[in-house]
């Protein structure tokens, strides 16, 4: 059993949707996938998140929430915005030893690396578990500086990183985005492990599974 924690270099930069490419290429490899999303903010109960969407693309159906809260806000500022308790360290390393019979479990961040998830932020956890953080970056402007604060956060504080993925690749890249991409791992001193193509979330299970598995580096394995 290996765990791999997703973070993003800030939000909306792609992590759901290389969850669930992760999830796929791991079940196309013939290994039982599980998923734990800690928080989740700016949905109501019953509505569907994040974890509905992975497992709508991969199929991966051991999917585990911890908590959730209706403002798109920090998860810590959301918890206390809608009077709830905020999500403990502790509880959240046993949601994740509960799955660990799966062959992968695959935990994924709120935002950034360094975003309060409760009373601990995604680094807190990968020290607690012993896990890899996989690092999802965009490919524009911007992205070597965010990328490499946070491979330098991972550093500092001793967490391995498994590596980078760019998280939406754009069809047409500009230079920016074909620039970064030789950049990123001299920049960060940290492999990029694969790409994302643009829209690919919006495709249905048989066409992302089917893709998924090339969308990452063949020698590579979470």
């Amino acid at each position: 059993m290996s765990i791999l924690l997703i973070s993003g270099t800030s939000t909306d930069v792609g992590k759901t949707v290389v969850t669930a490419a992760l999830a796929a290429a791991a079940r196309a490899a013939g290994r039982t996938v599980a998923i734990c999303k800690p928080a989740q903010t700016g949905i109501a109960p019953g509505e569907p998140g994040d974890l509905a969407e992975v497992t709508r693309l991969s199929g991966v159906t051991r999917a585990v929430e911890l908590a959730r809260y209706p403002d798109p806000l920090a998860p810590d500022t959301a918890a206390r915005r809608a009077a709830q308790p905020l999500l403990t360290l502790s509880d959240t390393v046993a949601a994740v030893d509960a799955l660990r019979d799966a062959d992968l479990v695959l935990v994924e961040g709120a935002g950034g690396l360094l975003v309060r998830m409760g009373e601990f932020t995604l680094l807190d956890l990968a020290q607690k578990l012993g896990a890899p953080v996989l690092v999802v970056a965009a490919a524009g402007l911007g992205t070597l500086n965010h990328s490499e604060l946070t491979t330098r956060s991972l550093t500092a504080a001793g967490v391995p990183c498994a590596g980078l993925v760019i998280g939406s690749w754009p069809a047409e890249p500009d230079l920016a985005a074909q620039c970064n991409r030789d950049d990123l791992p001299r920049v960060t001193g940290t492999r990029l492990l694969g790409a994302i193509p643009a829209g690919a979330g919006g495709w249905d299970r048989a066409r992302f599974t089917a893709a998924a598995p090339g969308w990452f580096a063949g020698d590579w394995r979470p």
